[in-house]
């Protein structure tokens, strides 16, 4: 399986006929992972209607997994569709972050972190409006994840989703 130029298959842990999830390999909080279609696209308006649809089914049930396994409260679910919305894969995907309160100092400060053109800075600010109940990572302290970390997880998340999401993938 190919994410951009990047062969993930080892990341998967939930795959459709169009469609597949992958964990993330920095990710912003814990449990931040990705859905992609299968078909390497750079946009979202060159997926063709079922893949639209497949790729928004997966982003359903695997939302509905991360939530329950990290007990998130909330969810983000956002797609950067092009390069000048921060995308920095050429290869469309959707992020799901699970939110919890006191995760982030601000609840949009998600969407600073997640502009790649701009990921120091913005994560400086939101390091400098810090308070105290900040729990979420220092971006000095977030480095690349193993290959055998994200493995796991990916095993973990889809032995989940197969018991408790969709015993059928």
């Amino acid at each position: 399986m190919r994410f951009g130029s990047y062969t993930v298959s080892e990341q998967v842990f939930y795959q459709t006929r169009k469609s597949f999830a992958i964990v993330n390999i920095r990710p912003i909080l814990p449990g931040h992972v990705l859905v992609c279609p299968i078909r390497p696209v750079e946009r979202f308006s060159q997926l063709n209607p079922e893949e639209v649809a497949d790729l928004f089914q997966a982003v359903h049930s695997v939302s509905r997994a991360i939530e329950t396994y990290y007990g998130a409260q909330a969810l983000n679910i956002s797609i950067q569709d092009g390069p000048l919305a921060g995308q920095s894969i050429a290869h469309v995907h959707c992020h799901i972050i699970p939110r919890r309160l006191h995760d982030l100092p601000n609840v949009d400060d998600v969407y600073k972190l997640l502009d790649e053109n701009n990921f120091t800075g913005a994560y400086k600010l939101v390091k400098e409006r810090s308070r105290e109940q900040f729990t979420g990572p220092d971006n000095d302290q977030r480095v690349n994840r193993t290959p055998e970390d994200m493995k796991d997880e990916a095993t973990r998340l889809k032995q989940y989703i197969v018991s408790h999401i969709d015993p059928t993938i």
